[in-house]
């Protein structure tokens, strides 16, 4: 038997960071994001041998561990250790040996919160494999536990809950790991207009989240006005986008994110750098009303605001940079999971 699961990726429309802690606990946060279709794979295969194997596509990486112990950690494992760590120690795992694959559409690093998505897969398909009835808030708080306590890998919250709900989500995130997912229910034709107005592009650079989140989180716990006045801006960001969405004001979303671009730039000092400076500009002065450096920062994938027929002049001026566009379409289900004979 074959246990397979997949969960989406996430575009972070509006107050990205504010999900963040120390800030979230004691301002409280609130972002806008929706899932797209581009997808973190996992699937679990029973096999004769009693081991465990972990193999990553991406990484070109397999090892195998011994049954019925918790797992040392090694180089480009240490998420699926992590899970089935916390999974061992808190459930009845299978006697026989499995094979546990993994593989992403995108690339790891990206900004369009890559590991915590894939995290949730993960759990998800150990799920269907253990038949553990998660429900969303359960699975989504599983999972930002173990990458953000056990493992202590710095981030916030969102992309484990936009990866579990799936869909359009206003989510609000309070002290003592207290989050709100609120769906939003936007009508079709500003769905089609906004997915037709979006072009997202990828920098071809990849980069450690983890300094800029650490950078942004001393700034908070330092009190450095600027940065937390920015976070106050960009959660004031999220509620001018929801109401933008959900009354069809689609000519003031470029305006909103050309907003959020440059407050985002003052919560840490790497979040931008020249190369992005240039890219944006290009795609400013070519058309789009504003856009967006996806997930922390620093690289990774960016996307843009194109109204009217903008989006054809905007990839052709970008053409001169190393960057490539990735087509998406805006999907309505989180993570889900399924077994085959």
């Amino acid at each position: 038997m074959i246990f397979r699961s997949k969960a989406p990726f996430r575009l972070g429309l509006a107050g990205g960071g504010t999900d963040v802690s120390p800030y979230s606990e004691l301002f409280g946060g609130a972002v806008l994001n929706a899932t797209i279709s581009q997808f973190a794979h996992a699937t679990i295969e029973l096999i004769a041998e009693k081991q465990i194997i972990f193999h990553s596509i991406d990484q070109k990486l397999e090892a195998s561990f011994p049954l019925g112990r918790i797992l040392d950690s090694v180089k480009g494992f240490n998420l699926q250790c992590g899970i089935y760590n916390r999974l061992y120690r808190e459930h009845l795992l299978p006697e026989c040996g499995f094979k546990l694959t993994t593989s992403m559409d995108v690339p790891a690093g990206s900004g369009l919160g890559t590991s915590s998505t894939l995290v949730v897969a993960i759990l998800k398909v150990y799920s269907e494999l253990l038949n553990i009835p998660y429900g969303d808030y359960d699975l989504a708080h599983l999972a930002y536990d173990i990458e953000r306590n056990e493992l202590k890998l710095a981030g916030g919250k969102q992309d484990q809950y936009a990866a579990t709900f799936g869909g359009f989500n206003y989510m609000e995130f309070y002290e003592d790991n207290n989050v709100i997912v609120n769906p939003l229910r936007i009508k079709s034709e500003y769905l089609h207009e906004l997915e037709n107005n979006l072009l997202l592009y990828f920098t071809l650079t990849n980069r450690e989240s983890s300094d800029i989140i650490k950078e942004q989180q001393k700034n908070v716990i330092n009190k450095k006005e600027d940065s937390i006045e920015a976070m106050h801006q960009l959660k004031e960001q999220s509620k001018r986008m929801k109401d933008a969405l959900l009354q069809g004001k689609m000519g003031v979303i470029g305006e909103i994110l050309d907003f959020g671009f440059h407050q985002k730039r003052k919560m840490a000092s790497l979040i931008s750098n020249p190369y992005i400076d240039e890219i944006y500009e290009s795609a400013r002065t070519a058309g789009a009303a504003g856009g967006k450096i996806s997930g922390a920062g620093g690289g990774g994938f960016m996307f843009f605001y194109c109204p009217e027929n903008k989006r054809y002049a905007v990839i052709e001026a970008l053409q001169k940079h190393k960057g490539y566009f990735l087509n998406f379409q805006f999907t309505k289900h989180g993570v889900q999971s399924w077994r085959i004979n």
